[in-house]
């Protein structure tokens, strides 16, 4: 498979990225990953190996309030609703991990609205 110069670069940045991540191993992890047309987002316990907390622009809690899930709006309504959920199961600090993408546009709007919810990175 031949990837693009792109998405080499993108490579290089998410293990840069996860060599930090696993000197943190103490903290959740708040996982970003965004396509064209969607926005993931998951909160994983390393530890345990468990997925604790998942929100994105396919969950039904989404589709009730908005219908299309690839602009900064989407970004904003999911981060607020992983946010959300986070706090109900009680926690309070993660780890952002934006696994490659740059820290701008939908990956940085997810993460203020995460903050907004009152979680720590």
């Amino acid at each position: 498979m031949k990837t693009t110069e792109r998405e080499r670069l993108r490579l290089q940045r998410k293990k840069r990225v996860k060599l930090k991540v696993q000197k943190q191993m103490n903290r959740l992890r708040l996982t970003v990953f965004r396509s064209t047309k969607h926005i993931y987002a998951q909160i994983v316990d390393d530890n345990e190996g468990k997925t604790l907390v998942t929100m994105s622009t396919l969950s039904k809690d989404f589709k009730d309030q908005m219908k299309s899930g690839g602009n900064l709006k989407a970004a904003v309504l999911v981060g607020s609703l992983i946010g959300q959920a986070a706090a109900d199961k009680g926690i309070k600090e993660v780890y952002y991990d934006r696994n490659g993408f740059l820290y701008a546009g939908r990956v940085k709007a997810l993460a203020d609205a995460v903050r907004e919810k009152g979680i720590k990175f």
